[in-house]
């Protein structure tokens, strides 16, 4: 029995050791729909939506596109042409937040050398970092301002940088003010006389980028509106459909049903297709 025991416990050791060879990925790695949740907050802080969390933009949405369901369904009584239009009022409120995100990224892209210049010649004359960051809320880029005048209310209430820092980072939910806020923490705690060189790279690269993603956006931005312009056509006719009942009675039959949802399948397809074909790929937040 002894002999059995030992032998049990030998082999649960073994099994450990070869166990710990293959480690498990996924406890490092946030999960998808976390991901997800965390790059919808982002598009609703860069949209310019103030007080309004993730949760609660999905949830508004939903009831958007339940009072859709009802509006065109007491207009058309038919449920399948209803359903379409309740999913278009779903997306409505993403595609603008995501719209609204890319304007502001696009112009941020623009402002964000010019106030890695400001911060860089702040600590060239010899200002502090907090005084530094405090000078873009006064003689910054506009819009730029709003968020590091809030910065110095911050700083100048708690007397704390680093939690300062931190709600900047959430207020401007940007990859390069992520990258500048943590160079200046770094500077903060450890010191060192490598910042300028780090802002002064920091500030080639932004301006690089800018120029090279504008080129090619220009080329582009034809794909992405004739993309748009093929999705919306069908649908719009339909809705100048909804205006006479007689018809929409074919949709209401299971053929008619099925010939909406394989327009929509391909609709979507196409679009997510030929947008993720000709549009370039946006910078993530690993500093978040």
């Amino acid at each position: 029995m002894a002999g059995a025991v030992w032998g049990l416990v030998l082999g649960l050791g073994l099994a450990c050791i070869w166990w710990s060879f293959w480690p498990r990925a996924e406890g490092v790695r946030a999960r998808p729909h976390r991901r997800r949740v965390d790059h919808l907050a982002d598009e609703i802080v860069l949209a310019g939506v103030r007080g309004l969390g993730p949760w609660t933009f999905i949830g508004s949405a939903v009831a958007l596109a339940l009072l859709a369901l009802l509006l065109v369904l007491a207009v058309t009584g038919v449920w399948t042409v209803s359903l379409c239009f309740a999913v278009m009022a779903l997306w409505a409120p993403f595609a603008v937040v995501r719209s609204r995100a890319r304007r502001r990224r696009t112009r941020l892209r623009d402002v964000w050398p010019d106030a890695v210049d400001h911060v860089q010649s702040a600590v060239r004359a010899g200002l502090a970092l907090p005084e530094a960051l405090v000078q873009l809320g006064e003689r910054g880029p506009e819009e730029l301002r709003p968020q590091f005048v809030e910065f110095t209310h911050d700083y100048r209430a708690t007397g704390r940088f680093s939690e300062s820092l931190d709600r900047l980072k959430d207020r401007l939910s940007d990859p390069v003010a992520d990258r500048l806020v943590e160079a200046l923490r770094i500077a903060r705690d450890v010191g060192g006389t490598d910042l300028g060189k780090v802002l002064r790279a920091l500030t080639a690269f932004l301006r690089e980028d800018a120029r090279a993603r504008a080129e090619l956006e220009a080329r582009q931005s034809w794909t992405v509106n004739a993309a748009r312009l093929a999705m919306a056509a069908p649908w719009a006719v339909l809705l100048l459909l909804a205006s006479r009942g007689s018809t929409l009675d074919a949709y209401s039959t299971p053929a008619g049903a099925l010939v909406l949802a394989v327009g929509a399948a391909v609709t979507v397809l196409a679009y997510q297709l030929m947008v993720r074909l000709g549009r370039l790929p946006e910078e993530q937040r690993v500093l978040r």
